[in-house]
């Protein structure tokens, strides 16, 4: 007979993290230097698919002007704008995103406001 060691009744483990306020959602980070699974931002990829429907309905003229598509769309034409500047992603931070392996700073809301036009320029804007 071989003797075991007794089984615990109470296991502690000990996950460093904080709690951040993200959208109106909380969402659990991990220390610095620790590696996370990938993580997507449906917000922001849902966001991109709609940029990119928009474009190609007004390159293909199914709409003549954005304020015929938003109205259509039945947002305001200043969103629809600010979406539709994301379609000017470069391809590589586009595949990122939708790889979830963006930076946690990496938010809807800062892909809404201005970034560089130029695709060399945006990688460090978006902290890629």
């Amino acid at each position: 007979m071989t003797s075991r060691t007794p089984i615990p009744d109470t296991v502690t483990l000990h996950v460093p993290f904080r709690v951040v306020k993200r959208g109106g959602r909380k969402e659990m980070q991990l220390p610095e230097g620790d590696k996370r699974p990938h993580r997507t931002d449906n917000s922001l990829i849902k966001a991109l698919a709609r940029a990119f429907r928009w474009k190609r309905m007004l390159e293909s003229g199914e709409f003549a002007t954005i304020a015929e598509l938003a109205e259509r769309e039945g947002i305001a034409p200043s969103y629809m704008t600010r979406v539709l500047r994301l379609s000017l992603l470069a391809p590589d931070i586009v595949e990122v995103i939708l790889d979830g392996r963006q930076g946690l700073d990496v938010t809807l809301s800062q892909g809404l406001e201005p970034f560089p036009l130029t695709w060399k320029h945006q990688a460090s804007h978006f902290s890629l």
